[in-house]
């Protein structure tokens, strides 16, 4: 679901960005006055949790790959702006530093899952939980559905961004120029697996860490508890003290991260441009494409956007480490490098909030 440079116009990539940029305007403004609470440790602890969960691969149907975002227990502890913005974070600092998405589409991937997945989590969420008491079964089963639909919506959004491209941008000749499949290949190889495995997967992270919280963190759950509004962060400060369990939840995630690496086959619609000349390559593509044939060569538009950005570390991998050791070096690298954005982020939000007026 991390859309690489070159599968989406940049006509395509700057509408997304337009429509993304406001949101995360309007979402800064929303958590300015919560930046003396919890808010700015929860936003990189969560920030954080959703870049190591998305490096836990698993297998879909089809051959390709998938994996849970953390979204649903994002917008339950952050709720939907701060959310929004703890999802986006961690694709920026996967895009940025380690090629998982493109630059060109970072707004349409955080268009797909900060703000659809996070939104539609966020919506679903309240509305299934309603008035259930904090430690309520029904609250977990409520994370669950916001979980299993939320994924399942921004596996669509790229879908039908990927399938609009050869219908829209192509040569004279009918050929693609940047994603190969039409509307009616990308929407079924891409929710097929997610349907049925894929937002599995994030039912299970957002209904089991729910269940964890109200057992270990229960007030960290009241923000989007209507009947507890009103203590929502009341006395926490922003310490990391509290959190302490949390951090070290997600410490041991980034010892595990390796086993992410178990899934061997690409995510769909992700392949690099060489794939398109490996002719094992181009069986898996075909196979997991309804059979449907791939263009001879790599559209030209994708070839050409392909290199517009050279992560320092591609695919989590380190030359002079193991593949496994330079996969868990890469969590604890990347979950650190969104704590320490997502911190100096709200540093400048406070201190901006604390300058005085002048004139």
């Amino acid at each position: 679901m991390h859309l690489p440079d070159g599968y989406l116009s940049p006509a395509t990539c700057a509408a997304t960005y337009a429509a993304v940029m406001p949101l995360w305007y309007l979402a800064l403004r929303r958590i300015e006055s919560r930046l003396h609470t919890r808010m700015v440790p929860l936003l990189a602890v969560f920030s954080a949790f959703s870049f190591v969960v998305m490096m836990f691969n698993i297998p879909l149907p089809g051959g390709t790959s998938g994996h849970a975002a953390g979204l649903a227990i994002a917008a339950v502890v952050l709720g939907l702006w701060g959310g929004m913005l703890a999802i986006s974070i961690a694709l920026a600092i996967q895009a940025l530093f380690f090629g998982d998405g493109g630059i060109s589409t970072l707004g349409a991937n955080c268009f797909n899952m900060a703000f659809i997945g996070v939104g539609v989590a966020y919506l679903l969420y309240r509305g299934l939980s309603g008035n259930a008491a904090i430690d309520s079964p029904r609250r977990v089963a409520a994370a669950a559905v916001a979980g299993y639909v939320a994924i399942n919506a921004a596996a669509l959004a790229a879908a039908i961004e990927l399938g609009v491209q050869p219908l829209w941008f192509h040569t004279e000749a009918g050929v693609p120029l940047y994603a190969p499949y039409p509307l009616d290949i990308s929407i079924p190889a891409m929710m097929i697996g997610h349907l049925g495995v894929g937002g599995v997967a994030e039912a299970i992270v957002s209904g089991g860490l729910l269940s964890w919280l109200q057992r270990a963190e229960p007030d960290l759950l009241r923000a989007t508890a209507p009947v507890a509004n009103a203590k929502a962060g009341a006395g926490s400060g922003c310490n990391w003290l509290p959190l302490r369990k949390l951090l070290a939840l997600l410490g041991a995630l980034m010892v595990l991260a390796p086993l992410g690496q178990l899934a061997s086959g690409t995510a769909w619609g992700e392949w690099r441009v060489e794939n398109f000349a490996d002719p094992h390559k181009r069986e898996e593509i075909v196979a997991a494409s309804g059979n449907r044939e791939l263009p001879a060569a790599a559209p030209e538009g994708l070839e050409r956007l392909s290199s517009l950005w050279n992560s320092p570390i591609p695919d989590y991998a380190i030359p002079f480490l193991p593949r496994s050791v330079g996969y868990a070096f890469s969590a604890l690298l990347g979950g650190g490098l969104t704590i320490l954005i997502s911190l100096t982020l709200g540093w400048v939000l406070g201190r901006s909030r604390r300058q005085p007026l002048r004139g």
